[in-house]
C-alpha cells in the first residue's frame, strides 16, 4: 500500500464493531439458552475465527452483513468437533475457547496460522489444569490439544500478570465448574479494573451470577471476580460499539493534522478502554465526548475530534508506565507515532508484553519509526521516541494490523510517499480501514 502525505482529515466516520466485545457476544451467546441477534458485529478475520470455531462446535449462526444471529446450545451443550479448529491469527479466539472447552465432555484440538503457535499459552493452561482439564501443548504454544471433563473444580487463581483474556478463559472455565471460581488480578492504587471488563459485564448482563469485589491490601487494593457454576444465561440482543481501539488510529490523524474535524460514531467508552483518550488528552490533543449512552451494558458515545497548530509542552509526564499499561496495550504502536508530533516526544516503558503480539510490536514499532527518520531509542520494555521530522520511506507491517495501521497514520505527516509492505494484514481487524482513511483524507 503506498500512501501519500495528506492535508486533514474531515467527515463522520463509522467504524467496525469491538473485537474484543464481538468475541465475547458470539461465545457467551453460544453457552446461552436461547436465540441471539448480534448487531455490529465485527468485520476482523479474527472475529470470523471464532464464528467458524463456533460453528464446528455445532452453533447455528446465521449472518446478514455485520448483524449475526447465534442459536444458543448452553454452555455445555456444544457437540464434538470433527475436525481441528482453527483459531488464525486469533489469540482471543484460543484462549476463551479454551476455558470453554476445558468443561466439555470431548476431547479438541485448538490451532492457529504460525504467529499464534508462537504466542504464550501456559498463562492459560496452567490454571485450567489446576480446574482438572487435561491439556497437552507444544513447549506451552498451540496446537493445544484439551481433554475436556464435565465438571471442573473450581479455583481461586491469582493472576501473575493483568490479562483480560486469561481471566475470561478462566470465567468461562469457571461456568462449567463445581462451586465458585474466583480471580484475583495484581494489585492497583485504585479501586478499578486492571484489564478489559467485557466478559464480566456481559456475563452479568445474560444473567450469570457474577461479583466483583475490592480487597484492600498493603499500598492498594486487588480485585476478585467470582463466578457460580450454577449460573446459566439467558440469551439477549446485542449491540456491539464501534472498537476504540480501531478509533486511535483516527484520533492520532485528525490531531496532528491541523484543519481537521472528524466526529467517530458510536464508540465503546468502557473504563477501562479509555486510558487511550485520556494519554491523547494529557498530551495536548483536543477530543470531546458527546451523546453518552449505556447498551448492553457497555458505556457508548461520540468522539469528536479536531486538529491542533501545536501540542502543549511541559503540562502532563511524556513518560507513560506502570498500571495504565495494561489498558493501553494495543494503542501504543500508534502513541509512538502520536509521539514523534509532540514536544518533548513520548517515552513508553514496562509494555514487555508488546513482545509476545502478533509481532515483537516494540522492534517493529522501533525498525519503522528509524526508517522514517525518527528519533527513537529502544528498551527492553518499551522505547523513546522524540519529536521528529517523518520521511516517507517502504516500512514492514511484520504481518501485524496494528503496525500497519499506525505506520499508515505516519505517512499522513512524512514528507514523501511512505509504501507499507505487508498492508493486507489489517484485514486481520480492520478490512475496511484505508478505504475508510482515504475517504475522509484531504
Amino acid at each position: 500500500m503506498k500512501i501519500q502525505p495528506a492535508n486533514s482529515l474531515n467527515g463522520t466516520i463509522r467504524l467496525p464493531g469491538d473485537k474484543s466485545i464481538s468475541h465475547r457476544a458470539a461465545i457467551l451467546s453460544a453457552m446461552a439458552t436461547g436465540d441471539a441477534r448480534i448487531e455490529n458485529f465485527a468485520t476482523s478475520a479474527d472475529c470470523a475465527s471464532t464464528l467458524d470455531c463456533l460453528q464446528n462446535l455445532g452453533v447455528e449462526i446465521k449472518k446478514e452483513n455485520t448483524t449475526i444471529f447465534v442459536k444458543g446450545v448452553g454452555k455445555d451443550g456444544f457437540s464434538m468437533p470433527e475436525k481441528e479448529l482453527d483459531c488464525g491469527n486469533s489469540g482471543t479466539t484460543m484462549r476463551l475457547l479454551a476455558g470453554v472447552l476445558a468443561g466439555q465432555n470431548f476431547d479438541s484440538i485448538l490451532t492457529g496460522d504460525e504467529s499464534l503457535s508462537k504466542r504464550p499459552m501456559r498463562r492459560i493452561i496452567e490454571p485450567l489444569m489446576q480446574m482438572d482439564a487435561k491439556i497437552e501443548s507444544e513447549n506451552g504454544c498451540a496446537p493445544l490439544r484439551i481433554h475436556g471433563i464435565s465438571q471442573l473444580r473450581s479455583i481461586s487463581y491469582n493472576l501473575p500478570v493483568a490479562s483480560a483474556q486469561v481471566k475470561s478463559c478462566i470465567l468461562l472455565a469457571g461456568l462449567n465448574a463445581e462451586g465458585k471460581s474466583k480471580v484475583q488480578s495484581p494489585k492497583s492504587k485504585v479501586q478499578s479494573p486492571t484489564s478489559r471488563n467485557h466478559t464480566e459485564l456481559m456475563l452479568r448482563y445474560l444473567g450469570a451470577e457474577i461479583e466483583e469485589n475490592f480487597i484492600e491490601a498493603e499500598n492498594g487494593f486487588i480485585e476478585e471476580i467470582s463466578v457460580e457454576g450454577t449460573s446459566r444465561l439467558i440469551a439477549k440482543n446485542l449491540i456491539v460499539p464501534s472498537d476504540i481501539s480501531s478509533a486511535a488510529f483516527f484520533i492520532v490523524a485528525a490531531s496532528c493534522l491541523k484543519n481537521s474535524e472528524i466526529v467517530l460514531e458510536n464508540i465503546g467508552l468502557n473504563p477501562t478502554r479509555t486510558a487511550i483518550i485520556e494519554v491523547l488528552q494529557n498530551l495536548g490533543a483536543e477530543i470531546e465526548i458527546i451523546n453518552l449512552q449505556e447498551i448492553s451494558n457497555e458505556t457508548v458515545g461520540d468522539l469528536l475530534v479536531r486538529g491542533g497548530e501545536s501540542f502543549v509542552p511541559g503540562v502532563f509526564s511524556n513518560i507513560i508506565g506502570g498500571e495504565i499499561i495494561g489498558n493501553l496495550i494495543d494503542e501504543i504502536p500508534i502513541l509512538a507515532v502520536f509521539g514523534t508530533q509532540i514536544e518533548n516526544g513520548l517515552e513508553i516503558r514496562n509494555a514487555e508484553e508488546l513482545r509476545v503480539k502478533e509481532s515483537d510490536r516494540i522492534k517493529a514499532v522501533v525498525e519503522n519509526l528509524r526508517r522514517m527518520n525518527a528519533d527513537v531509542e529502544e528498551f527492553a520494555d518499551g522505547f523513546r521516541v522524540g519529536k521528529s521530522k517523518l520521511k516517507g520511506a517502504t516500512v514492514d507491517s511484520f504481518g501485524d494490523h496494528r503496525i500497519a495501521m499506525a505506520f499508515a497514520v505516519a505517512a499522513l505527516f512524512a514528507d514523501g510517499e511512505t509504501e507499507i509492505v505487508g498492508a493486507e494484514c489489517a484485514d486481520v481487524s480492520f478490512p475496511e480501514f484505508f478505504q475508510t482513511l482515504f475517504k475522509v483524507m484531504n
